[in-house]
């Protein structure tokens, strides 16, 4: 995780002896000097964010002289929420006090004739905006007399209902001492409307394309505040984005399904979704005592398939030298030779490891390579999906491995398994401001990775068992959702910001549900009283029972969710998959994939609808 960088001054130092300012200011009371707070109404000072690259920001102020005297000097002032600072300055001196921050003018640009301006500029780290801004004691506009304290900026915008032609924003309210008169809602930092409320329905916008929006309150006295923060938006539509013809169909074939789910290899073939794919994650494989290891040694090579469960229908013998999932899928590709096939190692459950062996990423790699390409099954894998969950940050457990530690282990793996390997991984889809997708250098990693497996999905659960209900996958922000930065849209943008291409990303999908019981509100949002009842897990359940048990009564933010009895549900179904596969599209994601195959109905309705959505 990056460190906040101390504070740099730069420029010319202020030299003022506290010796002369003794002397000076007595003699500027005797000739009745102008004081500071009438001297700054002749000044303004406005902000500008010039850049910004995720973890930090460029910025600068423009000072002009609005009176009719000369200016002699400036000060401009203004407060930083925790987490933001100010790392380097020019043309200015610019010092802190906690979270307040002063720039002084430099011995080469204080004076200021009547009309004339001058800007300094700065890199910043952190997400904040600035507030509270002063020139010389006033108001940066202007406008007020020190003590006229501008409005704070309004909470950063949620976009919901996007169109292909229209999007609605809903903000919380800034606060001021004088009270707020109405906000300003930019659009690319143009404004396109004053309004009284806090929500504004923008409409007019062109299909399939990006916009970024901001919120500008003013005061009764009209001051005005620094900017919310910026919210994406993109509006659907727009002819779906260019078909890719090696876009990646990639689903997850999990080793326990073999047993209570009584799914194998041949439903893979059987329901259609073999000849609409393009890559199989078998999962999982273990990571423990710093290497790769066997998850489940009886249903990954010992079990024998009887001929009707066998994919080309040939029995297993009792001496062959390789039964179980292994040969069941050299089987599959030897029918589907365009069919690639990785071994996944992690998953929630067994990510713990992957501490330990990062400590020594090349003897991980190696270990990793031993075992893929043991004689008896090499030839049925062709790469490695890491699936760590996460990398200097919490999941089941915690690691403190250090920010580089993804990187580090993902070059390891290239140098090892060479360019031919796949090499890839599932990794965070949480874009909140300092969550899991900054706590890990997942950019300096991407050389060295074909794909990432964006996990869009889990946003939300019963695991808060009183809710909120909420869609466990939204595609976009909405207003209501219950934690900001937690959509797919979002982590994608994120992911792009920190320098990841966006043909190395794919797109999460579900094949089930989340849920909740004890809901009477059926539109997202409501009280539960627990995680509604599932086949194999509570508050959990397959698309395949979904669809039928508890078809869908609407849809919010890209995805579907449901309300049956006192039960509320949330998953993608077909309509909603081939939306997000024309979002992916418009967004030139590198394809998508899904968590997994026996969510999915016996004709393999949702493989479909990403096959069609991509295509």
């Amino acid at each position: 995780m990056s460190t906040q960088a101390p504070t740099r001054r730069t420029g010319f130092r202020h030299r003022a002896a506290a010796g002369l300012t003794a002397l000076i200011l007595p003699l500027a009371a005797m000739v009745g000097l102008a004081t500071p707070a009438e001297a700054a109404t002749s000044a303004t000072a406005t902000y500008t964010k010039t850049q910004d690259w995720g973890t930090g920001f460029g910025a600068g102020w423009t000072v002009k002289n609005t009176g009719t005297t000369t200016i002699n000097s400036w000060t401009v002032e203004w407060d930083y929420p925790a987490g933001t600072s100010v790392t380097s300055a020019w043309d200015a001196t610019v010092t802190s006090s906690g979270n307040h921050w002063t720039a002084k003018n430099v011995g080469w640009n204080g004076t200021l004739a009547p009309g004339a301006s001058v800007s300094f500029g700065y890199n910043g780290a952190g997400p904040g905006a600035p507030s509270g801004c002063k020139i010389n004691g006033a108001a940066c506009d202007g406008t007020g007399q020190p003590g006229d304290n501008a409005p704070t900026a309004p909470g950063t915008p949620v976009a919901s209902d996007i169109t292909d032609t229209s999007v609605k924003l809903t903000w919380t309210a800034a606060t001021d001492d004088k009270g707020i008169k109405n906000y300003d809602v930019k659009r690319d930092g143009t404004t396109v409307a004053t309004v009284t409320g806090l929500t504004y329905t923008n409409t007019g916008l062109t299909a399939g394309t990006d916009y970024s929006y901001t919120v500008v309150a003013r005061d009764t006295v009209d001051q005005t505040g620094p900017d919310s923060g910026a919210t994406p938006v993109r509006t659907t539509g727009g002819g779906g984005g260019q078909p890719n013809p090696n876009a990646v169909k990639m689903g997850y074939f999990t080793n326990w399904g073999v047993y209570g789910r009584n799914y194998h290899v041949k439903n893979i073939v059987t329901s259609g979704s073999a000849s609409k794919i393009t890559h199989i994650n078998y999962a999982f494989g273990n990571v423990t005592g710093g290497k790769c290891t066997i998850g489940d040694a009886y249903a990954d090579y010992d079990k024998a398939y009887t001929a009707d469960q066998s994919v080309d229908g040939v029995a297993d013998t009792w001496d062959q030298p390789l039964r179980g999932n292994f040969n069941q899928l050299r089987k599959l590709k030897k029918a589907y030779p365009n069919i690639k096939i990785l071994w996944s190692f992690g998953g929630w459950t067994w990510s713990g490891g992957f501490g330990q062996a990062v400590q020594n990423p090349a003897a991980f790699a190696q270990s990793c390579y031993d075992l893929i390409e043991d004689p008896r099954w090499a030839d049925v894998f062709d790469g490695i999906d890491l699936d760590w969950e996460y990398p200097n940050a919490c999941g089941l457990s915690c690691d403190t491995s250090g920010a580089a530690s993804f990187k580090n282990m993902m070059q390891a793996m290239r140098a090892k398994f060479g360019p031919s390997y796949l090499v890839t991984a599932a990794v965070t889809a949480d874009a909140s401001a300092g969550g899991k997708i900054d706590a890990a250098d997942y950019a300096g990693a991407a050389p060295y990775m074909n794909w990432f497996n964006v996990m869009t999905y889990d946003f939300f659960g019963a695991w808060a068992a009183q809710g909120p209900t909420a869609p466990h996958s939204p595609l976009t922000s909405y207003a209501g959702i219950p934690q900001a930065g937690f959509n797919s849209a979002e982590a994608i943008a994120k992911f792009k910001a920190k320098g990841v291409p966006a043909n190395k990303l794919l797109l999460g999908i579900g094949f089930y549900g989340r849920g909740w019981t004890g809901v009477t509100q059926a539109a997202p949002g409501g009280t539960a009283t627990g995680p509604a009842p599932g086949t194999y897990e509570q508050g959990i359940e397959d698309y395949k029972v979904l669809k039928t048990s508890c078809p869908a009564t609407g849809t919010i933010a890209g995805t579907a969710y449901a309300k049956c009895g006192s039960n509320w549900w949330s998953y993608d179904t077909p309509a909603t998959v081939n939306s997000k596969m024309s979002w992916a599209k418009n967004q030139g994601l590198g394809g998508a994939f899904f968590w997994e195959f026996s969510g999915d109905t016996g004709n393999g309705e949702l493989v479909g609808a990403i096959n069609t959505g991509l295509n």
